[in-house]
């Protein structure tokens, strides 16, 4: 617990889902499946025809083929799946899934020829998402975005990330970060939270960037890691944003924090993002539409993930597509997000931005369900999803379809028949 305003409220730790724990979960046998692994070395999609899965508390105990299941298990309770198909529980590595308010208007805007440079020039863009978020309660916040949340649940997504950055004062991004972090008490789903402060200049500093990033933006970023809301740290590296040495003052505070970083870079133009956020060895570089081979050949050598993020592209109808085959040569690994925020991307379905990922940047149905699996996992360096293995969390997603190319291969259409969220149906 921790006092807020004379009044204490509950301090989750990081990951931990009290509904989760409190659940009395069964030992038991997943039976009938196509499993799909997502196994790094071995068959596309480390598929396992008429498979089982153990299920031992909140972890998995054993995969394999049913017909070479250990006699050890042969007086667990068994759960016949009816010849469906099992992937690892999809994670969504990088949304703006709590705000205040909504941006259909800008949406408009966009479509009678606005850019979104202009938007966001004219006090539009996410300063216009800032004066909602400041104003909603923490319960009001929770309250909007958990429509939004049982969206994802419901297409099989267990793991989320979520970003403050509509705050852009101390007390408002730490609001934003309570309510991410109450999201993950109320609903079966891990949550991760990044403190993004460095999104866009509030309108009282307008034009004093300097001035934001010393005097509010660093200042919030230690207040909230106090109150131990933060995982990770973002900032938003673009002309109409932060200069990379703007992010790096951040970067430092939080490498004495002991925080990890993370990046939105290139997405409209390429200032070295990419490579301010390699330098720090970041767990992501996310948009990365105008990244040279220079910038991948960084992250290549410092292991960061690139998040790919259709949605945005999508909807701002941009033309210059991020470096597929660059990546796949330099062997960075892809993750794929929703990207959801009010803006830019109001998408609350990972499938879609899998079948995006595919149609728009031409990556294989494969390359976007790692995306969505192990890859969005080494985005957020967690080590125990991503993947069905003995030892790792059961998160696990059954589907009403054959292949799991399908889960890409749809528009609009969800074959989720179940998830099962560390253990628990």
């Amino acid at each position: 617990m921790y006092r807020h305003n004379n009044r204490f409220v509950l301090r989750c730790k990081p990951h931990v889902n009290p509904l989760l724990e409190a659940s009395l979960v069964s030992n038991r046998i997943l039976t009938q499946l196509r499993i799909a692994t997502m196994a790094r070395g071995t068959a596309p999609y480390g598929l396992i025809d008429a498979g089982a899965i153990a299920i031992q508390g909140h972890q998995i105990a054993w995969v394999g083929k049913e017909e070479d299941l250990p006699a050890t298990y042969a007086q667990w309770q068994r759960q016949p799946c009816g010849y469906r198909l099992a992937t690892p529980g999809l994670i969504d590595c990088h949304t703006h899934v709590v705000f205040g308010g909504n941006r259909a208007s800008e949406f408009e805007m966009r479509l009678n020829g606005a850019t979104y440079e202009e938007v966001a020039r004219a006090g539009g863009g996410i300063v216009s998402t800032v004066g909602a978020t400041r104003t909603a309660s923490v319960d009001a916040l929770i309250a909007s975005a958990l429509p939004r949340i049982d969206a994802m649940l419901a297409e099989g997504v267990s793991v989320i990330e979520i970003k403050s950055g509509y705050g852009l004062d101390v007390e408002t991004e730490c609001k934003m970060l309570r309510a991410a972090r109450a999201i993950g008490t109320l609903r079966p789903v891990r949550v991760v939270t990044s403190f993004l402060g460095a999104h866009a200049i509030p309108p009282e500093l307008k034009g004093r960037p300097d001035a934001y990033i010393d005097d509010v933006c660093i200042p919030a970023l230690r207040a909230a890691h106090a109150e131990g809301l933060v995982d990770a740290v973002d900032g938003f590296c673009e002309g109409i944003a932060f200069s990379p040495a703007q992010i790096g003052r951040v970067f430092d505070v939080a490498k004495s924090l002991g925080i990890p970083v993370k990046l939105h870079a290139e997405q409209l133009s390429n200032l070295g993002g990419a490579k301010l956020a390699a330098s720090y060895g970041a767990m992501s570089a996310d948009h990365i539409e105008y990244l040279d081979e220079d910038g991948v050949m960084a992250l290549a050598r410092a292991g960061t993930t690139a998040v790919i993020l259709p949605g945005a592209f999508y909807t701002l109808r941009e033309k210059q597509v991020p470096p597929i085959d660059l990546l796949r040569k330099h062997g960075v690994p892809m993750a794929v997000s929703t990207d959801c925020n009010p803006g830019s991307s109001p998408m609350t379905s990972l499938l879609l931005a899998m079948n995006m990922a595919c149609t728009l940047f031409r990556m294989t149905p494969l390359e976007a369900l790692q995306g969505a699996t192990i890859n969005a996992a080494r985005a957020l360096r967690l080590t125990d999803c991503g993947v069905i293995a003995h030892g790792m969390r059961a998160d696990i997603a059954i589907w009403n379809v054959e292949h799991p190319a399908e889960l890409a291969y749809r528009i609009g259409f969800n074959p989720l028949h179940q998830c099962i969220f560390g253990g628990v149906a």
